[in-house]
């Protein structure tokens, strides 16, 4: 079976390649517990410095797999979902964490931006986070992160309507930290790593920890999983996710 995360550890630099690109990085079960894995021995590896997020193919990630979505709205879903391990091991995370985002980094594709220290889109990137329309809620602790950052304003446009936005636009509102042509993308994200991964390692890791709180991180995602897991067994998100599967505009006029 191909490997879906594609992980190499070169000079200090753990790079944790999406690679299902015919699916446009949709995330799947197993690849979110894969990427939980290497970022938990990350943390605890004196070798690695950095960690390095990118995707292969046209796209960062589609977000999750709308198939495993659909799959626990109707009941079906097996196992443990190790989507929480994955954003947990983001907000427990001490060393420097960077992504490299080309074309569409949908829902936890761009979320999970929010838990990077450096990000660096391609020029033509597109953000979303279409949680309300697939009758869910944000993740991440991005209902704590995204307004910090935006304020509420921009960050309920952005939940609420699902709209994407641009790289220019992500940069103008403080998500990232720049721009690059297309074909730039993996050498200045590499270009950065690199020169974080020669910094004094104790001074970033500590840096970092007085930057973030993770335990208010952790307790938000609590409360969101919470939510979150109720919606996805909803009325709503079982009407979105057919709707989807037949390529229509969901009805939610009549859904109880």
């Amino acid at each position: 079976m191909t490997d879906n995360v594609q992980i190499e550890n070169s000079n200090g630099i753990l790079t944790l390649t999406l690679a299902r690109p015919e699916k446009k990085n949709a995330l799947t079960n197993e690849m979110y517990g894969k990427l939980a894995d290497a970022i938990e021995a990350a943390d605890n590896d004196a070798t690695v410095r950095v960690i390095l997020i990118r995707g292969q193919g046209d796209s960062f990630t589609a977000g999750n797999d709308i198939a495993e979505f659909a799959a626990v709205a109707a009941g079906v879903a097996q196992g443990e979902r190790q989507v929480m391990r994955f954003i947990r091991s983001l907000a427990r995370l001490t060393k420097p964490l960077l992504a490299a985002v080309q074309g569409r980094a949908v829902g936890v594709g761009t979320t999970m931006l929010l838990h990077c220290d450096l990000v660096v889109l391609a020029d033509n990137a597109l953000l979303s986070t279409p949680f309300v329309s697939l009758a869910l809620v944000p993740e991440a602790a991005s209902s704590l992160l995204m307004p910090l950052r935006l304020g509420h304003a921009r960050a309920f446009e952005l939940f609420a309507l699902g709209e994407p936005i641009s790289a220019d636009v992500a940069l103008a509102f403080g998500l990232v930290n720049r721009v690059v042509a297309q074909d730039r993308l993996d050498a200045e994200a590499m270009a950065l790593a690199q020169r974080l991964a020669k910094q004094p390692p104790g001074s970033l890791v500590a840096t970092k920890r007085l930057m973030r709180n993770a335990e208010m991180m952790l307790k938000q995602m609590e409360e969101e999983g919470e939510y979150f897991e109720a919606r996805l067994k909803s009325a709503e998100a079982r009407e979105a996710f057919q709707a989807f599967a037949e390529r229509r505009s969901p009805d939610f006029t009549n859904v109880a």
